[in-house]
């Protein structure tokens, strides 16, 4: 294999990361064109490409194994939860509203939090229509069902599905249980009391027109369950390719056997996958060179104990793409040469790294793509979302103080 590559080459790697979080801060109107994050991805991966493709061709090919596989998921995923359509209007007391977020916390292991945001945010927010206190509604939906509620399986949030590529056995995630129920636990009753106090602040004209507006929660689409239960069979239990193959066959059926208006009602279209096709293959190909070089000498950066890898990959995590901060960590560990229990790395520091990327993914909204989905989604509908350093006071108030209980109890 050679030498360690140079200290220069994860330059790429860094510039990938600062332009997916800075672009649509600092250069909104030119980031949102998919053309121009290839250009971005093709700047910084060509590079890498063609270093490895002279000094290391095994690792592009191994690399870009990982790249379909986690693609085709994303994609599946995608496709198959696109075609259930949630529909109806609630009354929306507290208790209602605290129902959605644990329901999809709960789903958001199974069918993805993508899949589970898209899949509730709109009846929601239908739910909601006639209440006037609703943003921090969806500042707990955020934090529960884009972030937290993906932490049980594979399939819950892109970090995990990339460990389970890397070796991590499928059922492995399920050990999160109790670091999932405690943040659920503390997310929905903090949830339940703020709303509450909130609820009773609304006027008593809206209130009226909520109990009077009603209309039944109603599901379309529920053929696609079983596509998604072949999924969740696949990844459990098929390997590559035979299981990409499989998600391929059951999102094609998926989109064959939905109705049309299910798709337009869901706003489903090709960009949002483009777009992480596009920004991967430039994260997959720099990171190579990073990841090889915390393998040989992360040893020498100093963080050894599981409270560090959750609170570095957490605060990473929340300013950079969840997936990658995660691989990166992953091979920190593996880099300390310690007890190696599960992939290379102490079962401790995964569950750490594993716990902090998907859950301070939450901390603003560039942590973990649903963020940004699900703001655009309601501001769509009229709510007046935070800011981006305003969401930063709700997760800086709710979240931190919550991530300080999970590593006194957890990672001590």
């Amino acid at each position: 294999m050679g030498p360690p590559p140079p200290l220069y080459s994860v330059l790429p790697f860094i510039a990938m990361l600062l332009a997916i979080a800075i672009g649509p801060l600092w250069v909104p109107h030119w980031w949102e064109s998919n053309r121009n994050k290839l250009i971005a991805s093709a700047l910084l991966g060509v590079p890498v490409l063609l270093f490895y493709a002279l000094r290391h061709p095994d690792a592009l090919a191994h690399t870009a194994v990982d790249y379909v596989s986690f693609i085709v998921l994303l994609t599946g995923l995608y496709v198959i939860s696109g075609g259930i359509l949630l529909r109806g209007d609630l009354v929306a007391t507290p208790a209602t509203n605290t129902g959605f977020l644990a329901l999809g916390g709960l789903l958001a292991s199974f069918v993805g939090t993508t899949g589970a945001s898209m899949l509730l945010i709109r009846a929601l927010l239908q739910t909601n229509r006639e209440r006037t206190r609703v943003r921090h509604t969806l500042v707990f939906f955020i934090f529960i069902v884009s972030n937290v509620g993906g932490m049980l399986t594979p399939l819950g949030d892109p970090p995990l599905f990339l460990g389970y590529l890397a070796g991590v056995p499928f059922s492995w995630t399920f050990r999160l249980w109790p670091h999932w129920g405690l943040m659920l636990a503390v997310l929905l009753t903090v949830y339940f009391v703020y709303d509450s106090v909130q609820f009773t602040h609304e006027p008593v004209a809206a209130i009226r027109r909520d109990r009077v507006q009603i209309e039944p929660l109603r599901v379309d689409g529920t053929l696609n369950v079983v596509w998604l239960a072949g999924v969740l069979a696949a990844v459990a239990f098929l390997h590559a390719p035979w299981r990409e193959v499989a998600i391929v066959v059951l999102a094609v059926a998926a989109f064959g056997t939905t109705p049309a208006r299910i798709r337009r009602a869901n706003a489903l279209s090709a960009g949002p996958m483009v777009e992480v096709a596009v920004l991967f293959a430039g994260i997959f190909l720099t990171m190579i060179p990073a990841l090889e070089l915390l393998r040989l000498r992360g040893a020498e950066l100093g963080v050894r104990e599981p409270w560090q890898f959750f609170w570095a990959s957490g605060l990473l995590s929340s300013v950079l793409d969840n997936a990658p901060t995660y691989l990166t960590f992953l091979a920190l560990g593996q880099g300390l040469h310690l007890a190696p229990e599960v992939v290379g790395v102490p079962s401790s520091i995964l569950v750490a790294i594993s716990v902090g990327s998907v859950a301070m993914g939450a901390n603003t909204y560039i942590g973990n793509a649903p963020n940004f989905m699900v703001k655009a989604i309601a501001e769509e509908a009229g709510v007046t979302m935070p800011s981006f350093f305003g969401y930063m006071a709700y997760s800086g108030a709710i979240l931190l103080p919550l991530f300080l209980l999970v590593t006194l109890i957890f990672f001590r």
